[in-house]
């Protein structure tokens, strides 16, 4: 604790703007002499402890922009984060959240939010969650536990990056083809067998974009187009037989397809 707290007062001795504590074996940010009082900082860096709670009190952090707290073991978000006027990126990947706190979509700036490696679903999402569409640009949810995706994800229109690979989703919603500013998507390692035809109008064909879609138990037309590629992927997509066969798939309503998991990924993450 020691070389912590000598971290600490040279920040305040020279009107420091960066606190860097990564693997420090801190398991209380309370147990940090004064850091909470630190209102100028404007980036904490808290990665790769073991740390449980996040004390309501972060919130007096007025000038934060970035808070890194990946690979602790957090369980649960105070719902004051979300008040911290400034910040812009929150990465709380690897840890042990099941709920996001009630009005988590509050932050007046969030533009990176990093869920990555942690045990949330569908049923995590507090109801404000997608006012973040003013300001969100990346979003990783990868290796979850989402099996669907609520419509409303289509209001984050400001998207540039979604990331939601290793989950356990079985369809994707037609509303993600709203998100026009998508440049990468990441829905490799699912349970999906179709896409639906709207997501044909996103631009994911290029040099500076990105589609990853490997890993699912796609019907055999769609496997087909992957075998050649990610042009032919969207070729198919927008083509009047695709949306015929999607349909008729569709008003078929076939189960889900019965994909054993990989159980030693979610048993790690709950360590």
């Amino acid at each position: 604790m020691s070389k912590i707290k000598k971290i600490i007062d040279e920040v305040k001795e020279h009107n420091g703007t960066e606190v860097d504590l990564v693997d420090k074996a801190i398991v209380n940010i309370l147990d940090v002499p004064g850091i909470l009082s630190l209102q100028q900082i404007t980036r904490l860096s808290l990665s790769h402890n073991k740390i449980v709670v996040i004390p309501p009190r972060i919130a007096d952090l007025i000038n934060l922009e970035i808070l890194n707290l990946f690979n602790n073991h957090i369980e649960e978000l105070p719902s004051s984060i979300s008040t911290l006027p400034k910040l812009k990126i929150l990465s709380v990947g690897m840890n042990r959240l099941d709920l996001l706190p009630r009005g988590f979509g509050a932050f007046p700036s969030l533009e990176v939010l990093d869920l990555t490696y942690n045990n949330l679903s569908e049923d995590s999402l507090p109801a404000n969650f997608f006012c973040l569409g003013d300001t969100l640009r990346v979003l990783y949810m990868g290796d979850n536990d989402f099996v669907r995706l609520p419509p409303h994800f289509g209001l984050l229109k400001h998207l540039q990056i979604l990331v939601l690979r290793d989950n356990d989703l079985i369809d994707i919603p037609k509303e993600l083809g709203d998100l026009s500013r998508l440049k990468e998507l990441h829905i490799q390692g699912n349970r999906l067998t179709v896409l639906p035809p709207e997501l044909g109008n996103l631009d994911l064909v290029g040099s500076k974009q990105v589609f990853r879609g490997e890993n699912n138990p796609w019907v055999t037309p769609i496997a087909d187009q992957f075998k050649l590629g990610v042009s032919h992927v969207y070729d198919f997509l927008r083509s009047d037989m695709y949306k015929y066969l999607y349909n008729r798939h569709m008003s078929a309503n076939p189960p889900p397809p019965d994909v054993t998991n990989d159980k030693s990924k979610k048993i790690s993450r709950k360590r």
